[in-house]
């Protein structure tokens, strides 16, 4: 070991002068000494969560020496850096995703195999990580992933939540939530940076002093302030020795325990302060159907975004001190969805009220910094805070949010002078019986660039959603269409297909997935499709053979594997599926199934909290599949199954054995999809409608790969003022079996009207998502 001295600092860094040995001898030395001394372990059990933490800790080291050597290189190139803030990181499980992009795969499985121990065993002991729920956290994990395969300088902002989202268990058809307790037995990935924690303020009021100059300044006083404290996970790239960071902050009180009350006896005032400051990073997305929980979501978009730039800002002064002139040029910050939009406002307040800059000054690096990455067409995604709360929780920035929204409608009247009515329109403030903020719009204000995530979803949100903003403001509008790692979704999941992949074709596609074109030229090679085939039916034993141990239920791999997993929402439209499902289900209790292919149809995904209706369709699912699969007319012919608590890993398994995909979305709601890119990567065919990134699939496959399904954007519009979907039941006598059969009470014969409000949105003339249509 050797020392390198800073004389700016006086700080002293240890460097490491050789790299640990990437073999299997190095290997099992490593996790024989992390099992034995460091967790203090003597006996190995193949269930045993120490072996996975030991074989972590070995992959760690070999990160940890690349990770110090990627952080040095980027400070002292001194090249932009993008912060990528973002509530959800759905990272999944770590381990085989390290071990693959350090190489290091085969030889951990040879250590392994030394001692009696297989590597998948070992990876099955991990948790998934509990920092995200749908798309949004997978686009976030996958970006990470990709920017450090391409040596880009970003660093991920996230929220350490205690118990994630959370667990979802099936009760008499029903969702029940389980506390998703992924920290209960450690999380060896992490490193807490206890020198980085930042101060969070809430409450308190705004006010206005004069300094030593004469000056009036702003500040915020008599506030209630929490701790931001860091964890740092590696984020690896494939095979080039870059390893990015994901930073996760972690809520705590300033002061956690009041000794003077616990004596008098007041046992939990005394640490009142603590769970007040920890419930701000408890759980991922209260339930916002109270007052309480949706101050508690303002509490964590806020403390996401002030821990996140106070902690940019502090990396900036340590290399620059207070010389902000090149900052805008070196820093960007790319909001993921409008959840961190408030980081607009504080960077405001952080260079005006800390730094000490005008307004002016300020704005233009604000304006020249942040990124705005919208990933919804639903209005309810898109934010909306009471200005009372604002108030209440963060008074200054309410100040700033006023003062950029007066300027900025002094801006519209000088471009459309007189149109008051563009200007209510497009003013951050809703006016009304109750003020509400728009930040949505507060996100576009100040973000130099607003992209959409698929190319439909980018036209509409200009034509749309955001269309005086596109007019006022063409060139920050712009697309771009989500993707996916293939390091993860084949080459790690799909090990089979990806070995027969790079035995016909080379390597090079796990750097430029472009490069799977080549594999077209052997679509007619008979021994290419036979083994081909011996992998889809290896990956569905393995899903049927997961399926039976989940539910007991006996899965045939011959059957077509239909797959429809994602969070469970109306626009998603699992409700047609499980319509289908009862169509087939009716079709062959008649005896006219003939020529219909055996089928299992999986449906998993999770509704939120306080979604009603979403978690009804859970129910409607799970009451349908329990009639289907006690039916000795279905044996062989037709299965439904929904696939609960469904996660990464849970996805890890099913999009290498699914045989058709399921993207049923209503045309215009679905932003952009990624779970769509997954299955078509493992070989599925896809039945879907032209929305979101669909409709671009549909483009680079060609019409003659994709099942179009439904109505069009378009078509969904011209309908809106017309439609009728009790004459479309009346009209089709199919569909009015379907119904028949759900308003018997066939599926709930000793549940009476439970059904009741699905079968009226079906029939309801004002059904947004048109499940009839």
């Amino acid at each position: 070991m050797t020392a390198k001295s800073d004389r700016q600092t006086g700080d002293r860094e240890l460097l490491q002068t050789s790299e640990l040995p990437m073999t299997a001898d190095a290997i099992l030395s490593d996790f024989t000494h992390y099992f034995g001394r460091m967790l203090g372990r003597r006996t190995i059990k193949v269930d045993s969560p120490f072996l996975y933490q030991s074989v972590v800790y070995a992959a760690r080291d070999r990160l940890m020496e690349r990770w110090n050597t990627t952080r040095n290189a980027t400070e002292a190139d001194d090249t932009r850096r993008v912060s990528y803030l973002s509530l959800e990181f759905l990272m999944g499980r770590l381990l085989r995703n390290a071990l693959l992009n350090l190489g290091i795969e085969n030889a951990t499985t040879e250590a392994l195999d030394r001692i009696g121990l297989d590597l998948e065993d070992v990876c099955e002991q991990e948790r998934d990580t509990g920092l995200g729920n749908g798309g949004l956290g997978r686009l976030a994990a996958c970006f990470l992933d990709s920017c450090a395969t391409l040596a880009l300088p970003v660093i991920g902002y996230g929220i350490r939540y205690q118990y994630g989202m959370f667990h979802q268990r099936i009760e008499n058809g029903f969702q029940v939530e389980e506390a998703d307790s992924w920290l209960r037995e450690g999380f060896p990935w992490e490193i807490e940076r206890i020198e980085y924690a930042q101060t969070i303020h809430f409450g308190g009021r705004s006010d206005v002093q004069i300094d030593a100059r004469g000056k009036s300044r702003h500040v915020w006083v008599d506030t209630h302030d929490v701790l931001a404290i860091p964890f740092d996970i590696p984020v690896p790239g494939f095979e080039n020795d870059v390893v990015n960071t994901l930073r996760l902050w972690s809520a705590a009180a300033r002061d956690e325990f009041d000794l003077e009350e616990f004596n008098a006896g007041s046992y939990a005032d005394s640490v009142a302060s603590k769970n007040e400051a920890e419930n701000i990073t408890m759980v991922l997305y209260p339930n916002a159907t109270t007052e309480n929980g949706q101050e508690l979501r303002l509490r964590q978009q806020y403390f996401l975004a002030s821990a996140s730039l106070q902690d940019t800002i502090r990396n900036w002064q340590e290399r620059h001190g207070d010389d902000f002139s090149t900052f805008a040029e070196k820093n960007c910050f790319q909001l993921n969805d409008t959840h961190p939009a408030v980081a607009v406002a504080e960077l405001m307040r952080l260079l005006i009220d800390e730094h000490g800059m005008d307004w002016d000054d300020a704005w233009d690096i604000t304006r020249s910094t942040m990124a705005y990455t919208n990933h919804t067409l639903l209005p309810e995604a898109l934010e909306m805070w009471p200005v009372a709360m604002f108030r209440r929780l963060l008074p200054r920035l309410l100040d700033i949010i006023y003062e950029i929204n007066a300027r900025f409608i002094a801006d519209i009247g000088q471009h459309w002078p007189g149109d008051n009515g563009r200007i209510r329109r497009m003013s951050l403030i809703q006016e009304g019986a109750e003020p509400m903020i728009r930040m949505a719009y507060l996100a576009i204000v100040g973000s130099f660039s607003i992209n959409g995530v698929a190319e439909l979803h980018s036209r509409l949100l200009r034509e749309g959603l955001f269309r005086d903003f596109a007019e006022l403001w063409p060139a920050r509008f712009n697309n771009k269409t989500n993707g996916v790692t293939q390091r993860r979704w084949l080459a790690a999941c799909n090990p089979g297909l990806s070995s027969l992949i790079s035995e016909t074709i080379g390597e090079q596609w796990k750097t430029n997935l472009d490069e799977l074109h080549a594999i077209s030229a052997y679509a007619g090679d008979e021994s290419f499709q036979a083994r081909w085939h011996q992998v889809k039916q290896a990956n569905k034993e393995r899903l049927a053979a997961d399926i039976a141990s989940r539910t007991g239920l006996s899965v045939s791999a011959d059957m077509m594997f239909d797959v429809q997993v994602k969070r469970i929402h109306e626009y998603k439209r699992q409700l047609l599926n499980v319509l289908h499902a009862v169509h087939l289900y009716d079709r062959i209790r008649r005896g006219d199934g003939d020529g219909l292919v055996p089928r299992l149809i999986l449906i998993g995904g999770k509704a939120a909290p306080g979604y009603v209706m979403a978690k009804s369709v859970i129910k409607c699912i799970n009451n349908v599949a329990r009639v289907i699969n006690s039916d000795p007319a279905m044996e062989g012919r037709l299965q439904l199954v929904f696939y609960a608590d469904y996660n990464v890993s849970a996805m890890e398994k099913i999009c290498p054995a699914a045989d058709l995909s399921e993207q049923i979305s209503t045309a215009g709601k679905e932003a952009s999809g990624t779970g769509n890119m997954k299955f078509m990567m493992n070989g599925a065919i896809t039945i879907g409608t032209l929305d979101g990134a669909h409709v671009e699939i549909r483009e680079a496959v060609g019409e003659d790969n994709f099942f179009l399904f439904g109505n069009t954007v378009e078509e969904i519009e011209a309908l809106r003022g017309s439609y009728d979907p009790l004459s479309i039941i009346d009209n089709d006598e199919d569909f009015q079996r379907v119904m028949n059969l759900l308003q018997s009470g066939h599926f709930n014969h000793f549940e009476p009207g439970i059904f009741d409000s699905i079968i009226q949105s079906i029939k309801e003339p004002a059904d947004m998502w048109m499940t009839a249509a």
